[in-house]
C-alpha cells in the first residue's frame, strides 16, 4: 500500500523537533532554540505499538516480531507570512501538502529560556498564525485553479460542476475556515481528488506542556486547546515533549518504572502514534507461526483477496480463501488448532471485510 504519512507541524520552538527526536528514539533532528533549525523536512519511520504481536508470538513460538510502522515527516516551523512566501513558506507549503494528516503541535508550557517567536504563550493566536497560512495557501490554490477552469469550461459544460464547487471552497475559506469543516455530497468527494487542498486533511493537536503538569497534562492552554479542537471534531493529545525525549534515553525496564513512579501508564508518544494511524483509516491484521507473528497495515474496508496483496501480489492472484480467527479466540484457545476444534476459524471469502486485529491463514494458488 501507499506511504501514508503524518506531518508535524508548529510555529518555531513549540517542541516539534524534540517530539520527532524522541518518536524517532535517536537525534535525527535539530533541536534547538531558534527558529528555523529545521529546514529540510526530517522524515522517521516509527513502529507501531501493539502488544497483540508479543501476546500472539508466545502462542505461536515465533522467532521475530515484525510491527506495523507508520512515517512521520518533521517539517520546518512555519511563521506569519508564509503562503507569501515568508521564512520558507513555499518549501514548508509543499512539504505539508504531501502529507496525508497533520499534526499541529502547540506550545502549552511556560519557560521563559525558551523564546516564543510572538513574545507570549498564547496557544490559540499559536493556532490561528498557521491556520490562517494554510487557508490563504488554499485560496492561492482554488483562484489558479478557477481562473483555469472557468476558461475551459466555456467549451466543455461537464467542468461547471466543478467550476461551482471551486466557488463553493472559495466562499468557505474566505470565512477564515478549513475546508474540512465543509460538507461534501459523493459527487463533490470526487471532483475533490485531484484538489490537494491542505486545510481539508485531518488534524491531530498535540498540547506540548510542562513537567510540572504531570500526571494530568492539562493546564488553562491545554483547556483552550481542547474547546477549540472540539469545535472542528478534531483530536486533542496532550503530550510533555520533554518527558518523552528523557524516557527514549532509558532501557525499557526503567522507562516504565519512571512513568509508574509518575502515574502514568504508557508514553505519549503511544498514543500519538496509535491516534495518527486510526485517523490515517488504517488497521493490521495479523500473521503468526514459527518464523515470525506480523502485523500487515491495510485501510479500513478492504477485502480479504486485497489484503492477501500486502503480504504479496502472487498470493492476491491465486487467492482461493482466508482461514480467519479473531485475536482474542486465538489467545483464547491458545492457537489456530485448537480453534479450528471450537469452531472459532471461518472460511471467509474473497468479498470479506478484514477487521482489525483478525489473525488470518490465506490459501492460494
Amino acid at each position: 500500500m501507499s506511504k501514508l504519512s503524518c506531518g508535524i507541524v508548529g510555529l518555531p520552538n513549540v517542541g516539534k523537533s524534540t517530539l520527532f527526536n524522541a518518536l524517532l528514539k535517536k537525534k535525527q533532528a535539530g533541536a534547538s532554540n531558534y527558529p528555523f533549525c529545521t529546514i529540510d523536512p526530517n522524515v522517521g519511520i516509527v513502529d507501531v505499538p501493539d502488544n497483540r504481536l508479543e501476546i500472539l508470538s508466545k502462542i505461536t513460538k515465533s522467532r521475530k516480531i515484525i510491527p506495523a510502522v507508520m512515517t512521520f515527516v518533521d517539517i520546518a516551523g512555519l511563521v506569519k507570512g508564509a503562503s507569501q512566501g515568508e521564512g520558507l513558506g513555499n518549501k514548508f507549503l509543499a512539504n505539508i501538502r504531501e502529507t496525508d494528516v497533520i499534526i499541529h503541535v502547540v506550545r502549552c508550557f511556560e519557560n521563559d529560556e525558551v523564546i516564543h517567536v510572538e513574545g507570549k504563550i498564547d496557544p490559540l493566536s499559536d493556532i490561528e498564525v498557521i491556520n490562517l497560512e494554510l487557508i490563504l495557501a488554499d485560496m492561492q490554490m482554488a483562484e489558479n485553479s478557477l481562473q483555469k477552469l472557468e476558461r475551459q469550461a466555456k467549451g466543455n459544460k461537464e467542468l461547471i460542476p466543478t467550476v461551482n464547487l471551486l466557488k463553493k471552497i472559495l466562499v468557505h475559506l474566505n470565512e477564515n475556515k478549513p475546508v474540512r469543516s465543509l460538507d461534501f455530497t459523493k459527487e463533490e468527494q470526487e471532483l475533490l481528488k485531484p484538489y490537494h487542498f491542505i486545510t481539508a486533511k485531518e488534524v491531530i493537536y498535540v498540547t506540548n506542556v510542562s513537567e510540572a503538569d504531570l500526571p494530568s497534562m492539562d493546564n488553562q492552554y491545554v483547556q483552550q486547546v481542547k474547546k477549540f479542537a472540539a469545535n472542528e471534531n478534531s483530536q486533542v493529545i496532550p503530550i510533555c515533549a520533554k518527558l518523552e525525549e528523557e524516557l527514549v534515553l532509558l532501557e525499557e525496564q526503567e522507562a516504565q518504572e519512571y512513568l509508574e513512579s509518575l502515574e502514568l501508564n504508557e508514553p505519549g508518544l503511544n498514543r500519538l502514534i496509535r491516534v495518527g494511524f486510526e485517523t490515517l483509516g488504517l488497521i493490521t491484521f495479523l500473521t503468526t507461526g514459527e518464523q515470525e507473528t506480523r502485523a500487515w497495515t491495510i485501510r479500513k474496508g478492504t477485502l480479504a483477496q486485497e489484503a492477501a496483496g500486502a503480504i504479496h501480489t502472487d498470493i492476491q492472484k491465486g487467492f482461493i480463501r482466508a482461514e480467519v480467527v479473531t485475536f482474542d479466540d486465538m489467545v483464547e484457545c491458545q492457537g489456530r488448532v485448537k480453534a479450528k476444534e471450537q469452531g472459532k476459524a471461518r472460511m471467509e471469502g474473497k468479498d470479506y471485510i478484514v477487521q482489525d486485529g483478525d489473525v488470518i491463514l490465506f490459501f492460494h494458488n
